[in-house]
């Protein structure tokens, strides 16, 4: 069997390389597309290119790695089954659970190697990615400027806001522009509309503003103001895109959840549940004293009467517990016991209260701030966990298909390229839907991120397990499956029903 497991993994390996790289170049198509004017043709090197295109694939391989074991195993099977290899095995006695077997083993392995991915390589990736457009948006303002916030042109000297940019022409409306170059004279323009452009070697920012006044100020005189009015002004900074000032030092604790390790996502949830245990326990005994003061009914109190929220128990703490036992225990514990009095969260300073306002009025306001910094941290909670989860559920991914892939591919036999293609798109369609919406829900509050992330691998692993204990039951026919007879079996009982109504 050991030869016949070999074959098996041999045949899947081409079709995953395959369908890996043509998955992952379409996605990266995609991104490529929407960002690759605003990096060609502007003065960046090559090497910045290569590495903002290199940065951007670990989070499509994570991705498209589940896709790929699924069109492997739907290509591989159905080819065993067009070529009567299936037909061979099951009369030497080789059962068809068997012949699955190596697979998921191999899709279980690929699985760990997930794991590892998502929580130490694509978190990376992302950081340093984040960090380079930071980089790039510094040499090029078009690419990262925002409209209705104030944007970095040049560090420390020219900063601009404008209330709509378009993006296919850089045009620009209620222009405000602060130039702060020299510290003894402060200049602020403000122009109706403008325009973005770059001289004709793509080293010098031109702002062409229209209907519009410049107003300045003298550091040394500051009760002095000079306005002066114009249609049309032109200002040129000079050597804005010569060069990419690439930032070494770059602060770790700065990052977003995309782009934490699975322990880093963990303390921040400890974090903010310390945070929301606090406010809840705040919140809890000033509604008691509202209720017990008869300005606040029972029904109307958000968490009187409940028991105080805990930290759930999943992957993410066996998964860190492990990683901190493999490094090093006792180290790791005297460093979380050093950390410890630092996340302590101390009680709130006492809000200044309004001479004006009733006592009433003052514990309403006072109760809405405790429910709004109880139902912040419960989100920010959600949204840490919805990305830990995320990890484990996407590389789980890869058993699930397999165990779906494998009973479909050999129950329908002659279903060919067709066959992979459509039930390949449908299963990234549904799996992929599912991911998203329970993202949303779990953001919003309405479902477990556990579930909302795990919910499509169960359901979808639930039906790929009984279609594989059922491998070798099913029928076949010289046209590929019994889906046909079973049909028509379904009519002549229609049609024998009918007959008996009739007579």
């Amino acid at each position: 069997m050991k030869i016949v497991h070999r074959y098996i993994l041999r045949e899947h390996a081409g079709p995953l390389v395959f369908a890996l790289s043509a998955l992952t170049s379409l996605l990266l198509l995609n991104f490529i597309a929407k960002r690759f004017p605003d990096l060609v043709g502007k003065g960046l090197p090559w090497s910045v290119i290569v590495e903002f295109l290199l940065l951007s694939l670990p989070f499509t391989i994570a991705m498209t790695l589940p896709m790929a074991v699924l069109v492997a195993t739907l290509h591989a099977f159905s080819r065993f089954a067009a070529e009567n290899e299936i037909t061979a095995f099951k009369a030497s006695g080789v059962s068809m659970q068997l012949l699955v077997r190596p697979v998921i083993l191999a899709s279980a392995v690929l699985a760990l190697f997930m794991v590892w991915f998502n929580d130490q390589v694509l978190p990376r990736a992302n950081h340093r990615l984040a960090t380079l457009q930071a980089d790039i948006a510094r040499v090029k303002p078009t690419l990262a400027l925002s409209e209705q916030v104030i944007n970095e042109v040049v560090r420390g000297q020219l900063y601009l806001r404008a209330a709509r940019i378009d993006p296919a022409t850089n045009a620009m409306r209620d222009v405000t522009i602060y130039d702060l170059a020299n510290r003894f004279q402060r200049r602020t323009i403000r122009a109706d509309s403008g325009a973005l452009g770059f001289t004709a070697g793509g080293s010098d920012l031109v702002l062409t503003l229209y209907d519009g006044h410049s107003t300045e100020t003298a550091g040394n005189a500051p009760e002095r103001l000079q306005r002066s009015f114009f249609k049309e002004d032109r200002l040129v900074v000079r050597g804005v895109a010569t060069q990419l000032e690439r930032d070494d030092v770059v602060d770790p604790t700065y990052k977003s959840d995309r782009e934490m390790t699975v322990c880093e996502l963990q303390d921040k949830v400890r974090e903010r549940a310390v945070a929301r245990d606090s406010s809840w326990a705040r919140l809890r005994a000033a509604e008691e004293r509202e209720i017990a003061a008869g300005r606040l009914s029972l029904e109307d109190a958000l968490l009187a009467g409940r028991s105080a929220p805990s930290e759930p128990w999943g992957l993410a703490n066996l998964y860190c517990a492990l990683k901190a036992k493999w490094a090093a225990v006792k180290l790791v514990d005297a460093a979380e016991a050093a950390q410890a009095p630092s996340r302590r969260s101390d009680p709130p300073p006492p809000r200044p209260r309004n001479p004006d306002a009733s006592p009433e009025q003052y514990e309403s306001v006072v109760l809405q701030g405790m429910r709004y910094e109880y139902t912040s941290a419960q989100s920010g909670i959600d949204r840490y966990r919805v990305e830990i989860e995320k990890k484990f559920a996407i590389a789980a991914a890869c058993v699930v298909f397999v165990l779906l892939g494998a009973p479909i591919a050999l129950r329908f036999p002659r279903g060919g390229v067709g066959l992979t293609i459509g039930v390949s798109l449908g299963v990234f369609a549904v799996y992929y839907v599912g991911l998203l919406a329970g993202e949303a829900l779990s953001d919003r509050g309405a479902v477990d991120p556990a579930l909302a992330m795990w919910l499509a691998n169960i359901v979808m692993g639930i039906i790929g397990v009984v279609l594989t204990v059922r491998l070798g039951s099913e029928g076949s026919t010289s046209r590929g499956s019994e889906t046909s007879e079973w049909w028509g079996r379904v009519l002549d009982r229609w049609r024998a029903r009918a007959r008996k109504r009739s007579a």
